[in-house]
């Protein structure tokens, strides 16, 4: 039988503080105050488009790995929580690297703000997405069908073994806008190296909110070193 696909259209961009992939959190939700908006693209800038939606406490985002799009595919990849050198499924992983580059999170919408210049805006917390990430489409969260307690996470419930220690001297944190500090916060104790890296005398760089923030990483403990805009 022949392949049939569709064209998928763009309908917004996020916009986070994470102008590169590193550092993002690995899934949706570890970090609450983690803040982003959703700005349509001049097409889908219509609030009955939106209508309803503000009575729901988090929406699903349909997105695209837009950095990591290749011509092939493996259907073997290397999860960075089981070291980088493990191979798994490609469908049983999140890796951005599939058939189709396409994303699945889940953030909590925190206000639709519907007349502004760029039309409606939609202001989300908890969002891994890289700023300017194309979003392809937006479904409301359901508790009754979406959340399942009992469900197991694989590989993936190991999650909290990487959980590291922050130690952030507090010349350097008063560098930091007092509302993103404890996203950051979050976001170094999760870990933000591949896993496959461990040298304790390099020094890492990420950038986030307008800031370089550098930091080494010894015995489970990651120590700010500098923060510059």
């Amino acid at each position: 039988m022949e392949q049939t696909g569709i064209t998928l259209k763009r309908i917004a961009r996020i916009r986070t503080d994470f102008p590169e992939k590193f550092g993002i959190p690995r899934q949706s939700g570890l970090s609450w105050e983690l803040k982003g908006e959703i700005v349509f693209e001049p097409e889908y800038r219509n609030a009955d488009a939106v209508r309803g939606l503000e009575d729901f406490s988090h929406i699903w985002l349909i997105w695209e790995f837009s950095e990591a799009v290749r011509e092939e595919w493996s259907p073997t990849v290397r999860p960075p929580r089981l070291g980088g050198n493990t191979r798994m499924g490609v469908f049983a992983t999140r890796s951005p690297f599939r058939p189709n580059a396409l994303g699945l999170s889940c953030v909590r919408l925190e206000s639709v703000e519907l007349h502004t210049e760029r039309g409606p805006i939609l202001h989300v917390a908890g969002a891994d997405l890289m700023d300017g990430t194309p979003v392809y489409d937006i479904k409301p969260y359901i508790p009754y069908a979406d959340s399942y307690p009992e469900a197991k996470g694989g590989f993936a419930d190991t999650a909290r073994d990487y959980l590291l220690k922050v130690q952030f001297p507090p010349e350097l944190l008063e560098k930091v806008p007092g509302d993103r500090r404890k996203a950051l916060a979050d976001v170094l104790t999760h870990d933000p190296r591949p896993s496959y890296q461990a040298d304790s005398d390099r020094v890492y760089g990420m950038a986030f909110a307008g800031y370089q923030i550098r930091f080494t990483v010894k015995d489970g403990v990651l120590t700010v070193r500098s923060v510059e805009s």
